[in-house]
């Protein structure tokens, strides 16, 4: 069993998340607009599910592994994300 880990968005990501995801994660961040009225930056929680890493935005944003090893990306289309 593995640990995960949780950190802010734009935050560098802890050694723990793998670096397959790190490219993922980097473009979320980079694509989310500064939010002007003081709101704290969600949040990413790193979690393992049969041994795959798993990495959430608390907006439902959703970084894993496909099949060919490269980060994957989901979300709605209409949370506001490219």
């Amino acid at each position: 069993m593995q640990l995960g880990t949780r950190w802010t968005s734009g935050d560098e990501p802890p050694k723990a998340v793998p670096e397959a995801l790190v490219s993922g994660i980097r473009s979320v961040d980079a694509s989310m607009s500064v939010d002007t009225l003081g709101q704290p930056r969600p949040r990413w929680t790193l979690t393992w599910l049969e041994g795959r890493p798993i990495a959430e935005l608390d907006s439902g944003v959703v970084v894993t592994l496909g099949a060919d090893g490269t980060a994957v990306v989901d979300h709605d289309p209409d949370d506001g994300f490219a």
